[in-house]
């Protein structure tokens, strides 16, 4: 897992001292900042765009354990450590919550950069980063109760490194994250989404997947 840094828009901690900002953001939007050396974090979120082409897939949705704790997924899923392309899809195994569990398709539509001044609204702690904007589609393909939930992509850097930072939150109008919706309940629903990312080192040219025991130290990335 990579280690990283946490950034929240509407309060920012770095290894205990708290900013605050005003972004219209809710309550989930709360998160600090750690030590880099000793802390790390994660966090799900949505997903958005196209589907363009088939990831290769395993047989491991027959396994009966979907690496998430939860149901086995249905059909084929992408098999860990899969390197796909902006526009590919891979269906995937996804736990929520305990009562919101199934499988996915996920189809990174862009990796946008962003400009530093984009950052404003994480204060202060947030200068020098560079935002970059992580849209996708997901789809829902087990037909499972997945309405509400959230699913959240982490960047990678030029050279597969982690970012070392998360941003709970959004860029409303550039990066709006948004949750299922209420009907994200059938085979076939979908939904458009995008997750926050932020360097102040390399460029960000990919994102991953790392949910669940199974992708967690061999996640599903996509790159421009």
């Amino acid at each position: 897992m990579h280690k990283r840094r946490v950034v929240s828009a509407a309060s920012l901690a770095v290894i205990g001292f708290a900013l605050s900002a005003c972004n219209g953001d809710d309550g989930e939007s709360a998160a600090k900042e750690s030590p880099a050396a000793s802390a790390s974090a994660s966090a799900s979120a949505p997903a958005s765009s196209e589907p363009s082409s088939e990831s290769p897939t395993d047989d491991s949705g027959d396994s009966g354990d979907s690496g998430n704790g939860g149901e086995a997924p249905a059909g084929e899923v992408t098999a860990p450590g899969t390197k796909l392309k902006t526009g590919d899809r891979a269906v995937l195994p996804f736990r929520y919550t305990s009562d919101k569990q199934g499988t996915i398709a996920v189809t990174v539509t862009a990796i946008e950069k962003g400009a530093e001044s984009d950052m404003a609204a994480f204060g202060d702690k947030a200068k020098g980063m560079t935002p970059y904007f992580i849209k996708m589609k997901v789809e829902n393909v087990g037909g499972t109760d997945l309405s509400y939930a959230s699913l959240k992509l982490d960047g990678v850097l030029d050279g597969g490194a982690g970012t070392g930072v998360i941003l709970m939150g959004d860029i409303p109008g550039k990066c709006d994250r948004e949750t299922a919706p209420r009907d994200f309940t059938t085979k076939g629903a979908t939904y458009e989404t995008c997750s926050l990312a932020a360097t102040k080192t390399a460029p960000i040219t990919g994102a991953e997947y790392d949910e669940g025991d199974t992708y967690s130290d061999n996640p599903v990335v996509w790159t421009n």
